[in-house]
């Protein structure tokens, strides 16, 4: 019975715990109007966008391409598809459809997207065009298989020098509790 009781406070005190967190990270962005806007081609950039904004009591917005990606589209191996071709051409700017907020009345903008041949896809390079982020605070993350984030967030940096960019972070199954750590931390 007294293992119990002490079984049931530790659990109880893990819910206070990540509530507690969650309420912190919610009292710092109050004053704060933050977006959450992802790229995600297969799925997995989305769920690690809804934990973010769910966290951040953040509004989120889907970077759609015009024309939804197939899985030939993906086919890395394959240096004609879609997203080979795409990714091997520094200019090619993919159309996007129409966001469904505007990026100008928030104060930070969480960006995420998958690395493609270590880069942000250049359906990301379409949005930051499209949105005028200069001056605003984006936080890029990113989901991957195999590489870091730093390669695509140093692209990004030189590419559009007048955004002010917060450290990027790599979310490949990471915790909540890791993750409202890290919104806290970019949130000032």
């Amino acid at each position: 019975m007294k293992h119990l009781k002490i079984l049931l406070l530790a659990v109880l005190t893990v819910f206070a715990a990540s509530a507690c967190s969650q309420n912190k990270v919610k009292k710092t962005m109050e004053k704060k109007k933050v977006l959450v806007v992802y790229f995600s081609a297969t799925g997995t950039t989305r769920q690690v966008a809804k934990q973010i904004a769910k966290i951040a009591d953040a509004d989120i917005c889907e970077i759609a391409p015009a024309k939804p990606y197939s899985s030939a589209d993906l086919d890395w191996t394959n240096k004609q598809s879609r997203s080979s071709v795409e990714m091997s051409n520094p200019k090619a700017r993919p159309e996007i459809k129409a966001l469904s907020v505007d990026v100008s009345k928030y104060d930070y903008v969480f960006l995420g997207y998958p690395i493609w041949w270590d880069l942000a896809p250049r359906t990301v390079n379409t949005f930051i065009e499209a949105a005028n982020l200069a001056g605003k605070t984006v936080i890029p993350f990113a989901t991957s298989g195999s590489s870091t984030i730093a390669n695509s967030v140093a692209v990004l940096k030189k590419s559009y020098p007048k955004i002010n960019w917060q450290t990027g972070k790599l979310l490949n199954h990471v915790s909540e509790k890791e993750i409202g750590t890290w919104v806290s931390a970019s949130i000032k």
